[in-house]
C-alpha cells in the first residue's frame, strides 16, 4: 500500500508543505512571477497539472499545484469537504503563499471550488479558469432538469452516497475502478497504462478514497438541506473576475450543455471555449492546445467576452 511519499514525483518543480487554516497542504511549485493556483479534480491529485507547471513557469508565472484536502500528501481530516470550507482552504493557501490573490485554475471539483472562491472571497481571485466545471448553480439545475443527460452522466456519484462500499470499490484490484473512470470520461486513447497506474496507486494512500468520496456526499446530500440551499443562494452572486471556461467536446462526465450558459453568472469578461478532440481532462489529453488557450488568454490585458 503506497503512503504519502508516493506523490513526491520528480520533475522541474519543488515539493513542500504549507499550513493554512490549521490544515497542512502538500504543494508543488515552479517558476516565478504572478501566482497561478492549480486545483485538481477527481480522481486525481496535483500531478494532473504536470504539463501546466512547465508551461506556466516558462511563460513567467509562479505555478503552484496543490493536493486538495483529503488527497495525496495533504491532511485528511474527518470533516470539511463542503465547497465553502474547501474554498476557505484555497484562499487561506493563497495568503500562506504570501499573496492576497491569484489566478485560479480549477478542473472538475477544483473548478467548482474556484467558482466558489470567486463568490465567497472575490479579492482572492484575480482571474478564474474553470476546466470541465460548470457554474455550481448550472450543475444543480442540470441534475434536476436533464434526467437523461447530466443526471444519467452523474449516475456514478449516486453510488458514492452509500457508506463503506464505494471506498472498497475504488481501491480494490489496485484501483481498477479509478482507471475505468479515467478511461470512460476521456477521449479514445487516453490515458496510457503508465498514467492510469499513477492515479490508481495514489488512491491506495490510506484515507484518500474516503475523503474523495466525501466531496460527492456533501454535494449530493446537501441539495435539499439548509446548508446546500444557503450555498446555492450565495452562488447566484455574479463573479467579478475575468473568466475563461474550457470544456472538452467529448466529455461524458460533465456534459458540455451543462457547462454552457455559465456565463450568465459572470459580470466580468467571459470566454467560452469548447475543445474538440478532448474529453473530461483536456489539460492532460490535449495539453498543447489547452496551454495555448490558457496562455493567450492570460497575456490579454482585457480579455474579450
Amino acid at each position: 500500500m503506497p503512503d504519502e511519499s508516493y506523490v513526491q514525483l520528480e520533475g522541474p518543480w519543488t515539493h513542500r508543505s504549507v499550513h493554512a487554516g490549521g490544515t497542512r497542504f502538500h504543494i508543488v511549485e515552479a517558476g516565478e512571477g504572478p501566482l497561478v493556483l492549480l486545483l485538481h479534480g477527481f480522481p486525481q491529485f496535483w500531478w494532473t497539472w504536470r504539463h501546466q507547471l512547465r508551461s506556466l513557469a516558462a511563460a513567467g508565472y509562479r505555478a503552484v499545484a496543490v493536493d486538495l484536502r483529503g488527497y495525496g500528501g495533504s491532511d485528511k481530516p474527518p470533516r470539511g469537504y463542503d465547497l465553502p470550507t474547501l474554498a476557505g482552504d484555497a484562499t487561506g493557501l493563497i495568503r500562506a503563499l504570501g499573496e492576497t490573490g491569484a489566478i485560479v485554475v480549477g478542473h472538475d471539483w477544483g473548478g467548482l471550488l474556484a467558482w466558489t472562491m470567486a463568490v465567497t472571497d472575490p479579492k482572492s481571485v484575480h482571474r478564474l479558469v474553470a476546466v470541465s466545471a460548470p457554474h455550481p448553480v448550472r450543475l444543480r439545475g442540470a441534475l434536476r432538469t436533464d434526467p437523461f443527460g447530466q443526471l444519467k452522466a452523474s449516475g456514478y456519484a449516486f453510488g458514492f452516497q452509500l457508506p463503506f462500499l464505494p471506498e472498497r470499490r475504488l481501491t480494490r484490484h489496485e484501483g481498477a475502478m479509478v482507471g475505468r473512470l479515467l478511461d470512460d470520461w476521456s477521449r479514445p486513447g487516453w490515458p496510457d497504462a503508465d498514467t492510469a497506474r499513477v492515479y490508481r496507486e495514489a488512491f491506495g494512500i490510506p484515507a484518500v478514497a474516503h475523503c474523495a468520496l466525501e466531496y460527492h456526499r456533501w454535494f449530493g446530500r446537501s441539495q435539499l438541506r439548509p446548508d446546500g440551499m444557503r450555498y446555492a443562494r450565495a452562488m447566484r452572486t455574479e463573479v467579478e473576475a475575468p473568466t475563461l471556461h474550457l470544456h472538452g467536446a467529448l466529455d461524458t462526465c460533465v456534459l458540455p450543455r451543462t457547462a454552457q450558459g455559465s456565463g450568465r453568472y459572470v459580470a466580468a469578461p467571459y470566454r467560452w471555449r469548447l475543445m474538440e478532440g478532448a474529453g473530461h481532462f483536456p489539460h492532460e489529453e490535449t495539453p498543447e492546445t489547452f496551454d495555448a488557450e490558457l496562455l493567450v488568454w492570460l497575456a490579454d490585458p482585457e480579455p474579450d467576452r
